[in-house]
């Protein structure tokens, strides 16, 4: 049954994992690549991710450089950033598209701070989603004694507390980051 604390602490992980994926596309004044991953652009009617369809580099700290490998893709890859919720304006010189990352105001520091705050709720959400499920599983296991569920239940619930921890730890460094100017 040590299994079932090994397979709720890797599930517990690959939600921890998500949040990171999810908190990098919260912009904060710097240019990052990774701001761009959730991008998709249409490809011959295919949603298809930028990276695929671009190189993304970062040329200076306050912009980002897509070169497309293909000249036609330039304009559907204006049009999908121009779709995004990034708030940023595509510069389009023909060959390449250029994203200016604007200073964030301090208003804008704070709601993207509560954003990020959101996600970790949610992400804590995921964690005892996880919980439960073992759980339901150990309580519907009634060869296994008493005790010894019991046992598995305190190992599960220290695992979500653990991974709860490591979760505001990583909203604390995002709220961090945004808010450093």
């Amino acid at each position: 049954m040590e299994e079932i604390e090994m397979l709720a602490r890797a599930e517990m992980e690959e939600k921890v994992e998500q949040l990171k994926e999810r908190l990098k596309q919260i912009r904060t004044g710097r240019a990052s690549a990774a701001l761009l991953d959730g991008i998709r652009v249409d490809y011959y009617g295919e949603p298809t991710p930028l990276n695929q369809l671009a190189s993304v580099s970062v040329p200076e700290p306050r912009q980002l450089l897509i070169k497309p490998y293909s000249r036609e893709d330039v304009k559907s890859i204006v049009a999908a950033i121009n779709a995004s919720n990034l708030g940023l304006a595509p510069i389009n010189d023909g060959t390449s598209v250029r994203l200016n990352i604007p200073a964030l105001t301090e208003e804008r520091r704070r709601e993207l701070a509560k954003q990020s705050k959101s996600y970790g709720d949610e992400g804590k959400v995921a964690i005892r989603k996880v919980r439960q499920s073992f759980m339901d599983d150990i309580k519907k296991d009634k060869e296994t004694p008493e005790d010894l569920r019991k046992h598995y239940e305190e190992c599960i619930q220290k695992a979500t507390d653990d991974f709860n921890k490591i979760i505001d730890g990583v909203i604390a460094d995002k709220e961090k980051e945004i808010m450093t100017i």
